[in-house]
């Protein structure tokens, strides 16, 4: 009696397929309802399919930097940033090998500007703020006011202005907010927070001329009128209007404030990027300022930075801030609060530790490491992309028909089991790619399209494994349900073999392979894992489910399973079963 019950719950975990069916339709309804509520309903293209640039850049020794791997990372990031700043979405800055530097960059970027964005060395720059306003284009040009009248947006030193404002740490680094509003010494607490004023043309009092300091503090007109015009929510417009910034010159530039856009009047640079020796993020407990980040000079900007500050402290607003520019974007405008000696600051405002940290690595790396040779440039059109993508969805659309039509005609009515679990493959598919383009950058190019088309066959191979097996327990004398049940182990294991080389292979080509190579081998990979899911959770528990339906398990000539199509010999098996009772009546 145990053993019945214990044979019947064997039979019974066979009798439950439900389960799995209803798995993998959440997981469908899951995935379909991600793509829907993140917006991303199409993959995301690469450039071979959407168009746009690539470029390659070699790189060469700096200034005594070598090129090596800490290198080469350092300037992924800030070349990355750059690139961004071009208002470019979905950009690739990657390595390849261990000299060179790939660069895509998709349709809608000019590829001169990108070239010379990205194939130049980053320049950084402290300079004095002459005039901060609001980012959006100025329809008429204020009355000028002087500057020790200016009108604040705010009063009182408990109301933080926007120049105070926390950056959003969603921010890229290339655009960093302007955070931290005042520049103490390591040891000082930060000052109060001065409002905004509002923009002066030629202020009647002149500032405190210094040694290195800016004397003149008068914005000329024509500067004047390309602030007016400027709009930095145009990234576009933006960069173009502060490529040819250079350090000797009055200069207008963009910072973001707490997710809105300022733009300002810059006067020459006061101290070269360069002199900054070191650069960290810290959290003050002992102030109370929280995070912080602390940067050092080396000697010689050490001691011009003494004399700088001394000279903007005794300015007013705006004047007394020191903007860091780094390609003509205000990272920080800090203000001072007095002369800082010892070479060392300290900039505090509403940092999260993320945007210290930004800030921080700005200072350390504004600068590439390295210098830069583009070797390469190619400019793939949309036309072209378009056509490679129909070329690869028509070379899909055939194999599959193919494929269709072998099962057809080979298996018929067990086709359709083999077709609807193509579908639910390719729905997983399809869901999964548009989610990670937003999730980890994956981009849908020539190569991977490749991939997910040999996956059709990996794919359809593993239905064919158990398909046979079944029909081998048919041909052996089983019913149906019982061939289906003794033949998935033995298909499992086949199918699960096959399918770890298949994925072996592809993870050795990802990681030894570099650029589109790698969206073939990540497709293959990510097609392999779902042939297992598909497999294991749709095929065989609808497989189970048909087999006791009286189409399949009679072995309806059109259901694939016909004994006579199979070869099974009916009579020579009846003819054993009777033996036994032939022998008891004789």
């Amino acid at each position: 009696m145990a053993a019945a019950k214990k044979g019947r719950r064997s039979s019974g975990s066979q009798g439950y397929p439900g389960r799995a069916l209803a798995v993998i339709l959440i997981a469908l309804v899951a995935l379909t309802g991600g793509i829907f509520l993140s917006n991303q309903r199409t993959p995301r293209l690469g450039i071979d399919l959407a168009g746009g640039v690539s470029i390659t850049l070699q790189a060469k020794p700096n200034q005594g930097s070598a090129v090596n791997k800490a290198n080469m990372n350092t300037a992924v990031d800030i070349i990355n940033r750059r690139v961004n700043g071009l208002g470019v979405s979905e950009a690739e800055v990657q390595t390849q090998g261990s000299k060179n530097i790939i660069v895509n960059i998709p349709k809608g970027t000019n590829a001169d500007q990108a070239e010379k964005q990205v194939g130049t060395t980053a320049q950084l720059y402290f300079r004095q703020v002459l005039a901060e306003v609001p980012g959006t284009p100025t329809k008429a040009t204020p009355t000028p006011t002087p500057s020790g009248s200016a009108t604040p947006k705010s009063t009182g030193s408990a109301t933080p202005t926007p120049t105070g404002t926390a950056k959003s740490s969603a921010t890229p680094s290339n655009t960093a907010s302007p955070q931290g509003r005042a520049v103490t010494g390591a040891l000082t607490s930060s000052v109060d927070k001065a409002p905004t004023p509002t923009p002066t043309a030629t202020p009647t009092t002149p500032a405190t001329t210094g040694t290195t300091a800016t004397a003149d503090t008068s914005i000329p007109a024509d500067l004047q009128a390309k602030l007016d015009k400027l709009d930095c929510t145009n990234r576009n417009q933006a960069a173009t209007a502060v490529e040819n910034n250079k350090a000797a010159d009055k200069v207008v530039a963009c910072g973001q404030v707490g997710g809105q856009w300022y733009k300002y009047v810059l006067g020459p640079s006061l101290i070269d990027g360069k002199k900054v020796s070191g650069a960290n993020a810290a959290f003050d407990s002992q102030q109370g300022n929280g995070w912080v980040v602390n940067l050092t000079f080396n000697s010689s900007g050490a001691k011009a930075f003494t004399t700088v500050t001394g000279n903007l402290a005794s300015q007013q607003q705006p004047y007394n801030q020191f903007a860091i520019d780094l390609d003509g974007t205000v990272q920080s405008a800090p203000r001072v609060s007095s002369a800082l000696s010892g070479g060392s600051a300290q900039i505090s405002g509403s940092f999260t530790q993320q945007s210290a940290e930004d800030l921080a690595n700005v200072l350390k790396y504004g600068s590439l490491p390295l210098a830069f040779s583009v070797q390469d440039k190619t400019t793939v059109s949309a036309a072209l992309g378009g056509e490679q993508l129909r070329g690869g969805l028509i070379a899909g659309a055939v194999g599959l028909a193919l494929v269709v039509l072998y099962m057809v005609a080979y298996y018929r009515g067990l086709s359709l089991v083999a077709l609807a679990s193509l579908v639910v493959s390719a729905m997983l598919t399809y869901t999964i790619m548009c989610l990670l383009g937003s999730a980890i950058g994956f981009a849908l190019n020539l190569p991977a399209v490749c991939g997910a088309i040999v996956a059709i066959g990996i794919t359809a191979d593993s239905f064919i494994v158990f398909f046979e097996r079944i029909r081998d327990g048919l041909r052996e004398g089983r019913s149906l349900q019982p061939a289906v049940a003794a033949g998935w182990p033995r298909a499992r294991r086949t199918i699960l073999v096959s399918d770890f080389v298949s994925f072996l292979a592809a993870a050795v080509l990802f990681v030894v392979s570099v650029g589109k190579v790698q969206g073939f081998a990540f497709t293959l990979g990510l097609t392999t894992l779902l042939d297992v899911a598909v497999v294991f959770l749709f095929t065989k528990p609808l497989m189970t489910i048909l087999a006791r339906k009286p189409f399949f398990a009679k072995g309806h000539k059109w259901s694939g399973l016909d004994p006579e199509s199979l070869g099974v010999r009916r009579a020579p098996l009846r003819s054993v079963r009777r033996k036994p009772s032939e022998t008891k009546e004789a």
